[in-house]
């Protein structure tokens, strides 16, 4: 396998595509069996490694590892897992029953692998995202390109060696290096790509894949709300939006960005999450400075927005009801609660992607659901509460990528749901049998009987006698 690390020469690029190019003409006539040999073998290397995928991420950004391993290992292997265990029904052609117009007829649709596929990988979930779409344009017997970030380097030259050992030249290559390197990427025409991403980026993406007509995958982020209704257990729902909220050191993009709690309830729910926060975080001493259960901000340019970010909001009469220490050299920023936050402030106008939460209150239903509906539609929604009426009307009346009752961000992980935004939160799905379809074209294949069929009565010339038959056709409908 092709491994080109720092900065590839174009030409490397563009004699890597072509080659991937040509080698699908054969490729894809694959069996299923061997799909399912190329996922074991990356799963058995998986479960080899998972040491050096825990220091990796520790060397970028100080992630616990038991969190590398419940949040980037185990969703790759439930992947696999769930690729093997289907792939032979996914695979399937389908077949489909005829209408009363196409009576005669026999209707499948296939699945066919979409061709050469390029997967941008971003820095938050480095392993976990970019090997979970690979498993899926793998099963779907594409052939892969893979760009991770730049932004973590030792999780990318792992999934560098992953790649190197695991796949042949023919079948995957990977690509590291920075913006140049993904805009070089981004001018061949690839059959599909699949980016996770900032919608901004994301916008970019789009266009270059205009260009050349390719289909995308667009997990982006956004604005996720949480809405802590009245009738929330306001302890329950504090540590479960803290430890959504604060794992990654807030770096994730179907986070809770900010809470609009009920103004009966508001105080109890910041009163529990500064009792949650030292509980989950804080380790022995319950300083979390010192706790190994904490990670770090992945790089200064992101620990600078986020500290600005934070002024800004205490410029704007915020209250900081708990956090906010800061070592801009260890990159360590404790997690914030901020109350009395102002709508003209930055964390409630941008992705916050770190450990700020804002909280905001609210009297009614109707000021909720307006507020959500004014704004992005986010790539997640989170409701707490037990009143069945309130939670419905919130699901009917707001749109968003998925929705989550009583807990959060644990909707990404179940295997046999789809995983996306909408419009500006993101573009398709992923996951599962979702991946599948994502790397898929899914091809109808129409056979018609020979001899006499239903059509020939339609044929021209349209005589009074084929008028007729037309029209007593349509009476049928």
């Amino acid at each position: 396998m092709t491994i080109i690390e720092k900065k590839p020469l174009l030409s490397e690029i563009s004699n890597t595509f072509q080659q991937k190019h040509g080698v699908f003409k054969s490729f894809r006539l694959e069996s299923v069996a061997e799909r399912k040999t190329r996922l074991r073998k990356l799963r058995t290397w998986v479960k080899a490694n998972q040491q050096a995928i825990r220091e990796a991420m520790h060397a970028d950004f100080r992630k616990p590892a038991a969190e590398v391993d419940t949040t980037e290992i185990l969703p790759v292997l439930d992947e696999i897992k769930q690729a093997l265990d289907n792939l032979d029904r996914w695979a399937q052609a389908k077949k489909v029953d005829a209408s009363l117009t196409m009576l005669g007829t026999r209707s499948v649709i296939m699945y066919e692998p979409k061709g050469v596929c390029l997967i941008v990988s971003p820095w938050n979930y480095p392993f976990n995202l970019s090997a979970g779409p690979l498993v899926s344009a793998l099963a779907a017997g594409n052939v892969v390109i893979l760009k991770p970030s730049e932004m973590t380097p030792h999780t990318s030259a792992l999934i560098s060696r992953m790649c190197r050992e695991v796949f042949t030249q023919n079948e995957v290559s990977v690509f590291e290096g920075g913006t140049d390197v993904s805009q070089e990427l981004l001018k061949l025409p690839f059959d599909h790509i699949f980016f996770t991403g900032s919608p901004s980026v994301g916008k970019i993406v789009m266009r270059a894949a205009a260009e050349n007509l390719a289909s995308v995958t667009l997990e982006l982020g956004g604005k996720s709300p949480t809405i802590v209704l009245p009738s929330a257990n306001a302890k329950e729902a504090a540590q479960r939006i803290a430890v959504t909220k604060f794992i990654n050191n807030g770096q994730t993009c179907i986070a809770p960005d900010y809470v609009l709690a009920h103004e009966s309830i508001a105080g109890y729910l910041i009163k529990h999450l500064k009792e949650q926060i030292p509980a989950l975080f804080g380790g022995t001493d319950k300083k979390i400075s010192n706790s190994p259960d904490y990670a770090r901000i992945v790089n200064e340019k992101h620990f600078s927005r986020l500290s600005d970010m934070l002024r800004d909001a205490e410029s704007k009469g915020a209250t900081v009801e708990t956090g906010g220490q800061l070592d801009f050299s260890q990159r360590f920023f404790e997690p914030v609660v901020l109350s009395n936050v102002s709508h003209a402030s930055r964390v409630m106008e941008e992705e916050i992607f770190g450990p700020i939460l804002p909280i905001l209150t609210y009297q009614s239903l109707d000021e909720i659901i307006q507020y959500i509906n004014a704004r992005p539609k986010p790539l997640a929604l989170y409701v707490f509460g037990t009143r069945q009426a309130e939670i419905t009307r919130i699901k009917k009346e707001t749109s968003s990528g998925t929705v989550c009752v009583n807990d959060c961000a644990i909707q990404f992980l179940h295997p046999n749901l789809p995983f996306g935004g909408v419009n500006t939160s993101g573009i398709g799905k992923s996951h599962g049998y979702y991946g599948f379809l994502a790397f898929s074209n899914e091809k109808p294949v129409l056979r018609q009987r020979t001899g006499l069929t239903a059509f020939r009565f339609f044929y021209p010339p349209y005589t009074p006698g084929v008028q007729r038959m037309i029209g007593w056709v349509l009476k049928l409908f």
